[in-house]
């Protein structure tokens, strides 16, 4: 469904994704980045308002042109210098050790392979660099995991690709990083919607 992928499922994001719930948790998991910093799903530039002073330039990536369209805005106002640079998360067309930060929110649901993605973040920051996350995925929860499982078919159809039962934790451990920080919490909702709430929010180190 290419249409609905490329051209619908940006939008979704960008009005789904774009609440005052979602700011809140978006403008506490920027705070301590600085320098130069790689964001993976960058998206339609949901992030760029938060950015804080510290932050010098913002190599962004991310596969959707319609995505790029909705930022231009957000990167026209922004006081930080925001590059264009790649497409794929699990290809970053940047340096070994040549960020001092990284970014991703709900970004690594969507990527295919999440893991590779994480250990190219952990390739391209420098020695004691910190990655900054906050992402939906598993939830400890037995019930609401096995929601997770069954609806994951649908999800991945609809909302192109995306996958509700990743263990982030484990994804950015096994790529070599320390978590430093972590927190875990609920999007606001019904129980209904449980499957997609269930938040990791911290920020993880590369270790010298």
């Amino acid at each position: 469904m290419p249409f609905w992928t490329d051209e619908i499922v940006p939008r979704m994001t960008d009005k789904m994704l774009g609440s005052r719930d979602v700011a809140r948790h978006r403008k506490r998991v920027v705070e301590g980045l600085r320098g130069e910093v790689v964001e993976i799903g960058f998206g339609s530039g949901l992030n760029v308002p938060h950015y804080p002073t510290e932050v010098t330039t913002v190599y962004a990536v991310d596969p959707s042109a319609v995505g790029r369209k909705l930022s231009a805005e957000r990167v026209a106002g922004s006081e930080v210098r925001i590059d264009f640079v790649g497409l794929d998360g699990e290809s970053l067309p940047l340096e070994d050790e040549s960020v001092d930060g990284a970014l991703s929110t709900f970004t690594l649901c969507t990527i295919p392979d999440a893991a590779r993605a994480v250990r190219e973040v952990h390739r391209v920051l420098r020695p004691g660099g910190r990655f900054h996350f906050v992402e939906h995925g598993l939830c400890p929860d037995p019930g609401v995991a096995r929601w997770q499982h069954r609806i994951n078919p649908i999800q991945q159809r609809v909302a192109g690709g995306c996958t509700l039962d990743r263990p982030i934790e484990d994804l950015i451990r096994d790529a070599g990083f320390e978590i430093t920080e972590l927190h875990h919490d609920q999007l606001a909702g019904p129980d209904f919607m449980r499957p997609w709430a269930y938040l990791y929010e911290g920020v993880a180190t590369k270790l010298p």
